[in-house]
């Protein structure tokens, strides 16, 4: 399972002040009132060059209690800051970092990922996974045949689309339903899934 997830990328600064602007990529937009620190983690083409490309997003980072081992080397791309005060501008989280005083110095940070965690993220309530959890799992069937790979969740607003690619290179999406997923099982990186029918004459 993950032990990291990224909560936010920082767009740019924020004023004279030495805010930041920040784009969240978590459900829990008002988790930035709780984190009292994050880590913020550059591209090696950041570290090398000094600009700042913006990363992809793969996937949102909501996080999860619980007692994941949160002990790591922290490479040189990487710091941690501790957060000042937390607003909200629109669509957009502002954040004030300790010892980040000057628009100059917040701007060195634009297009940085914010990383906590899992530890220290959010709780999830019964039958709700992160999706950095889930995409890599094995996919099987009712039978407990593996026949694919979970490749991409789609979040649709209603209910949850998982992107699936079979063995034989063919992709069906399956609706994230009861009726649809039978079993999840982060732990020993599996889902075991029932295919409605037709949706593989579509794939």
């Amino acid at each position: 399972m993950e032990q990291f997830f990224q909560v936010g990328i920082i767009t740019s600064a924020h004023g004279v002040h030495g805010e930041v602007k920040v784009y969240p990529t978590t459900d829990d937009v008002k988790r930035f009132r709780r984190l009292k620190e994050v880590i913020i983690r550059k591209t090696p083409s950041q570290e090398a060059s000094g600009n700042h490309p913006a990363p992809q997003i793969t996937s949102k980072a909501s996080g999860i209690s619980g007692s994941g081992n949160d002990s790591r080397q922290k490479t040189a791309a990487e710091e941690t800051l501790e957060i000042e005060s937390v607003k909200f501008f629109k669509q957009f989280v502002i954040l004030k970092f300790k010892g980040i005083d000057t628009m100059e110095a917040a701007e060195k940070y634009r297009k940085c990922s914010l990383i906590v965690p899992r530890s220290k993220a959010v709780r999830l309530s019964r039958d709700e996974y992160f999706i950095a959890d889930l995409i890599g799992l094995e996919v099987r069937d009712e039978d407990g045949t593996e026949i694919g790979i979970l490749n991409d969740v789609i979040e649709t607003g209603a209910n949850d689309v998982y992107a699936i690619r079979l063995h034989d290179g063919r992709e069906f999406l399956l609706p994230a339903i009861r009726q649809c997923v039978l079993e999840v099982d982060v732990e020993n990186g599996f889902i075991r899934i029932h295919i409605l029918e037709g949706l593989l004459d579509e794939a």
